[in-house]
């Protein structure tokens, strides 16, 4: 059994980071200035120029170094990893609001109300001071 370790495919890893980014061979191309077939030939590569890894990565919002260190074992585990951390919090199955989120809703209504009466007052006062200062006058 051998032991040598499997060369990187950069071609693949292209791919997986656009299918998990929602993105189609078409788009990258039209970004990319170039055509679908270039894309799937890229695609299909096992080594990319430094120059056009650069472009594409920017087109994917990775860094170079992100596709070069693309793991789809890695992104499993780290998905795993966080959906163990939220099952186990609050935010899991075990949801319990201690409030209702309603009624938080009116009391915020209730104050806005309260300002605005409370701003008219002072609107109301501010014009009363004005016109006696106009009959003085």
């Amino acid at each position: 059994m051998s032991t040598a370790i499997k060369p990187s495919h950069i071609g693949r890893k292209i791919s997986r980071i656009r299918e998990l980014r929602g993105m189609k061979q078409e788009t990258l191309a039209a970004e990319l200035g170039i055509s679908q077939q270039s894309v799937s030939s890229l695609e299909q590569s096992e080594r990319v120029e430094d120059e056009k890894l650069e472009q594409v990565a920017k087109i994917l919002g990775v860094t170079k170094e992100g596709i070069e260190n693309f793991s789809e074992e890695a992104m499993v585990n780290y998905f795993n990893t966080f959906n163990e951390k939220v099952s186990s919090s609050n935010f899991g199955h075990h949801n319990t609001c201690t409030f209702n989120p309603l009624d938080k809703l009116m009391e915020s209504v209730d104050e806005n109300k309260k300002l605005y009466e409370r701003l008219l007052e002072a609107e109301k006062e501010k014009v009363a001071y004005l016109e006696r200062l106009l009959e003085k006058k």
